[in-house]
């Protein structure tokens, strides 16, 4: 498939699946263009080093506008990699089982509406919770509660900050997020009729990082 990216960042997360789809999936997929709602973002930065076409997205509420840049590079298959806007409706629509995002907590719990970046592992911390995780999710119209790809937890450690807590998160975020796209892109992970992820995901190379 080919693959388009939208990030507002640094892009780290898109670095990973650049990284995989170079280097580990070649015939899973191609990432072809990568957008941002900033033009200063290092995720286009990331990109135009690569030679991979970029765009901005100068109002994140355009769906024709976004769309009509989609289709300008064959986009086949939309991602989210730390977009921190939402997605319009008719862009969602377009792209049924076809948008994935990847959220920093093991959804339901710590999703929703205001709850990206350190924001989450905050809150995890004043839960008192003692793992955390990542969430590999389909995208439909409400935040954060497509259907889940996968999830991988991490564990909160007693003297975690919000920022070492992050750090970790991100780790996983980097090792799972490439595995459920390339799943996407391949056909091995399908989002049914039903509304559910079908299929399945080998994500036994993760358990090098975090015990289950």
């Amino acid at each position: 498939m080919r693959i388009g990216v939208l990030a507002s960042g640094g892009g780290s997360n898109l670095q990973a699946l650049l990284d995989h789809f170079a280097h580990v999936d070649k015939d899973a997929g191609e990432i072809v263009w990568v957008g941002s709602n900033s033009a200063s973002a290092v995720a286009l930065a990331r990109a135009t080093a690569m030679d991979i076409a970029t765009g901005v997205i100068a109002d994140a509420t355009d769906g024709v506008a976004i769309l009509t840049q989609l289709a300008a590079a064959n986009v086949e298959l939309l991602v989210l990699a730390g977009y921190l806007k939402l997605v319009p409706t008719n862009v969602v629509h377009a792209f049924a089982g076809r948008l994935l995002n990847v959220h920093p907590s093991i959804l339901p719990a710590f999703g929703g509406v205001g709850m990206y970046g350190e924001r989450v592992h905050a809150a995890v911390l004043a839960s008192g919770a003692t793992q955390s995780g990542v969430t590999v999710h389909f995208v439909d119209d409400a935040f954060d509660r497509g259907a889940i790809i996968a999830q991988w937890p991490v564990p909160v450690l007693p003297n975690d900050t919000p920022s070492t807590l992050a750090a970790r998160v991100l780790r996983a975020e980097h090792a799972l997020y490439p595995l459920c796209v390339a799943a996407v892109a391949s056909g091995a992970i399908t989002l049914g009729p039903d509304g559910q992820s079908h299929g399945r995901i080998n994500l036994a190379a993760l358990d090098t990082l975090f015990t289950r």
